[in-house]
């Protein structure tokens, strides 16, 4: 649905990276390297950001 505001395992706030995240990826940028810069250090934060799926636009449809 939408990002999380919060990791879900260490509560780092990571909402308001995601929107930075998606576009640096999409303009062709390697996601390692854009997390490593947006201060994604630790894998739980990092797996909330990868795993993410966007799917308020199929939602919003009901």
């Amino acid at each position: 649905m939408i990002i999380p505001v919060r990791c879900f395992t260490c509560g780092k706030v990571i909402g308001n990276d995601y929107e930075i995240y998606k576009n640096r990826v999409d303009n062709g940028e390697d996601p390692a390297t854009v997390l490593d810069e947006l201060g994604m250090e630790r894998y739980c934060c990092r797996r909330m950001i990868l795993s993410h799926k966007d799917l308020i636009d199929e939602v919003m449809r009901f």
